[in-house]
């Protein structure tokens, strides 16, 4: 009785989710994902583009000389983003600091996709705790909003090389960040990130040395899978579908899959905590289930917590009451 009430309520609020998303033109937009390289006429040179992406160990890296400009005031740190956007707003970017008093730890948050606000309940305990919050707004997101939008549509769309940028600016002001936070005295860096905020979080535990404790939340590997088969992106699907097959778009994206990272996943000095959902409808569990194999073949160190509950009802008791726990014990 409970899961079939949990079940409805998850899909109440995939409804509502739904709402204001439409379908939108199909884009290759090369250009935007790889910066300097020819421009592609076709899926196939799009995916040789990718493909080298993928083959490039720094494609998530920052440029050199990108660490500077951070103005910091009343809890709140302002600085530019590496990556440059039509969307002025964007290219600034915006996080919440929650003070623990204590330079042992801090934990910065990548939230979900078209979160309306930042978790104030999850810096408010973590800072009790000893551990300094740091809540990043990703691109096209709360003061990142492109104007007009309902929705962080710039975020994750069927325009490819537009969803690369994102996702890839993302990282590299993450890493940046996290540079901030370095200099700023703390010893220990972790990540947490929150469905799409997930992907995000792993590319840069992948990629920066500087994370020593990651927590994935509602998580998988392909991206490409998950905008395909997930309940929130059946827009999306609608503007792919028509264009291009799931095995091209896995090709295509494939810079952004979560598993082709699986062995910088598992270096010696990195803890993965990673919390899924039995009921998910969004992240679906034959994907995680994937992604969680890839990272044990690699012999990471995966702390994996599964909950019988959905994807928006892990945010309801009891269950955002055992996935807190959870995170407060790795952490510790």
């Amino acid at each position: 009785m409970l899961h079939s009430w949990l079940d409805q309520w998850d899909e109440r609020r995939a409804r509502r989710g739904e709402e204001g998303k439409k379908a939108s033109d199909f884009v290759l937009d090369a250009e935007r994902a790889f910066p300097g390289a020819k421009k592609a006429a076709s899926l196939e040179e799009f995916c040789v583009l990718a493909d080298s992406a993928l083959a490039d160990p720094a494609f998530f890296d920052e440029p050199s000389g990108s660490g500077r400009g951070f103005e910091r005031e009343e809890g709140w740190l302002r600085f530019p983003s590496g990556i440059s956007t039509d969307i002025e707003a964007n290219n600034v970017v915006w996080a919440k600091i929650t003070e623990s008093g204590s330079l042992d730890r801090a934990m910065v948050v990548f939230h979900h996709w078209n979160a309306s606000a930042r978790n104030r309940q999850i810096a408010n305990f973590f800072s009790l705790l000893g551990v300094t919050v740091v809540e990043i707004a990703m691109p096209y997101h709360f003061e990142r909003s492109r104007p007009g939008s309902a929705y962080a549509d710039y975020m994750l769309s069927p325009n490819l090389g537009r969803t690369i940028q994102s996702v890839r600016q993302a990282v590299w002001d993450g890493r940046k960040l996290i540079r901030w936070v370095k200099s700023e005295g703390y010893r220990e860096i972790s990540v947490l990130g929150m469905s799409l905020g997930s992907w995000v979080a792993g590319l840069i535990a992948a990629h920066d040395p500087a994370v020593s404790k990651a927590s994935l939340f509602l998580t998988a590997g392909s991206l490409a899978d998950m905008v395909w088969t997930g309940r929130a992106t059946r827009s999306i699907r609608d503007s792919l579908e028509p264009e291009i097959e799931l095995t091209d778009l896995r090709r295509a994206w494939g810079p952004l899959n979560l598993e082709n990272y699986a062995h910088n996943l598992a270096r010696s000095d990195l803890e993965l905590h990673v919390v899924l959902a039995k009921r998910d409808k969004v992240v679906l569990p034959k994907l995680s289930e994937s992604f969680m194999q890839r990272l044990k073949e690699a012999g990471a160190r995966s702390n994996i917590v599964e909950l019988n509950c959905g994807h928006y009802s892990l945010a309801m008791p009891p269950y955002i009451l055992f996935a807190g726990l959870s995170l407060k014990r790795f952490l510790s």
